[in-house]
């Protein structure tokens, strides 16, 4: 017999590491305890910040966990990256309340991975079971007016529309590694216009005097994540955004985490002059957070996209997420893919309308996305 256990007042310290990274899905970086308990610990993903954890575990009847949720109950919809602003507006207007909603997610995070934490020798139809049957409970328990099940992958994505959860597409940016033994490799398979313009893109950051580094994060002093933070935070304050993560998140994840860390330094002489923040699992590289001083033509490129590409290639890695959004990436070799999250409402008549908005959203994405495939820089194929 399976029985649920919700954590509905608890945070990522009262489950143990080992236990949670022995599902299913958690050699994905952000999915880690450590990544997890880093958000909690550091101030970055409390209550207080609007962020309430409450990871919802299923056990056996030995009281091992073999399953688990990465839940979150909100009190905003800010940090997320699949927006419903509208809803909570509509919500306002009708004079009923959308906060607090209950979301399965990774903060500040568009990384596409399981939702639904199985144990490999579990019956994962019945921990999913009492995996989404857990988290609807907590949803009224909590007063919830929502769950939303964000960035899913394609296992959890069809187990949720087939329990009538209602499907919301959207689309990032990815780079796909061809087998490439190096950058020009990639560079052949553009047009002759396009490479020229990435080409050139490049030599501007040469033209500088700056010089790319890489460095594994077990490598990456405290003085460099330091370094790291002033940037990223410099970036957010000149483009008026929030500032979700604190300095001691990235410390805590350099000491907990290092493994899965890759930073990139742009130095001018002996100045550091720009760096960009990556995750990587054995697969794939994700990119997550840069800042750079200002007046470097296509430092922003280099750092982002460029050496990282390059240490893809140098790794072995099939894949490189750049993160949310950026019709820009197109032009650099990264093509759309689409994205899913799946939503409950506890209102049947907003569900409708949610349901009704979706459907016609989903045709707009798969026209749009038809549209940037017909403007990706590679040499068509006649």
């Amino acid at each position: 017999m399976i029985t649920v256990r919700l954590r509905q007042h608890t945070s990522y310290t009262d489950i143990p590491p080992a236990a949670w990274n022995a599902l299913d899905g958690t050699d994905n970086p952000t999915l880690r305890h450590e990544y997890l308990l880093a958000l909690e610990t550091s101030g970055s993903a409390t209550a207080a910040t609007g962020w309430q954890p409450l990871p919802l575990l299923v056990e056996d009847d030995t009281g091992r966990t073999i399953g688990a949720a990465p839940l979150w109950l909100k009190s905003h919809s800010f940090g997320e990256l699949v927006y419903d602003f509208a809803w909570a507006q509509a919500y306002e207007r009708a004079g009923l309340r959308y906060y607090p909603k209950l979301i399965a997610a990774i903060p500040f995070s568009p990384i596409a991975s399981p939702r639904l934490l199985v144990a490999p020798d579990a019956d994962r139809p019945a921990v999913i079971e009492a995996l989404t049957r857990g988290a609807r409970e907590l949803a009224e328990q909590t007063n919830a007016s929502s769950l939303h099940w964000l960035f899913t992958d394609a296992a959890d994505t069809a187990a949720l529309e087939q329990q009538g959860h209602l499907h919301r597409t959207g689309f990032q940016f990815h780079w796909h590694n061809q087998n490439y033994t190096h950058f020009d490799d990639f560079l052949a398979g553009f047009s002759a216009d396009k490479r020229k313009k990435l080409k050139r893109e490049r030599r501007h950051v040469q033209e500088a005097g700056i010089s790319m580094e890489v460095h594994g994060g077990p490598d990456v002093t405290p003085e460099l994540w330091d370094l790291f933070y002033t940037f990223y935070a410099g970036n957010i304050q000149r483009h008026g955004g929030m500032m979700h993560l604190t300095r001691e998140f990235f410390q805590i994840l350099g000491r907990s985490l290092p493994e899965a860390l890759v930073l990139v330094l742009a130095r001018r002489g002996a100045d550091v002059v720009g760096a960009a923040i990556n995750l990587r699992d054995k697969d794939a590289l994700y990119g997550r957070y840069w800042g750079g001083r200002e007046g470097f033509n296509s430092l922003h490129f280099e750092a982002c996209y460029y050496t990282p590409i390059e240490y893809c290639i140098a790794h072995g890695l099939r894949r490189f997420e750049g993160g949310a959004g950026g019709e820009h990436k197109l032009a650099r070799g990264f093509l759309p893919v689409t994205t899913h999250s799946l939503h409950w409402l506890r209102h049947p008549q907003f569900a409708r309308a949610v349901a009704n908005f979706l459907e016609r959203e989903r045709n707009g994405v798969e026209v749009y996305m038809d549209e940037l495939n017909e403007h990706a820089p590679f040499k068509k194929v006649e």
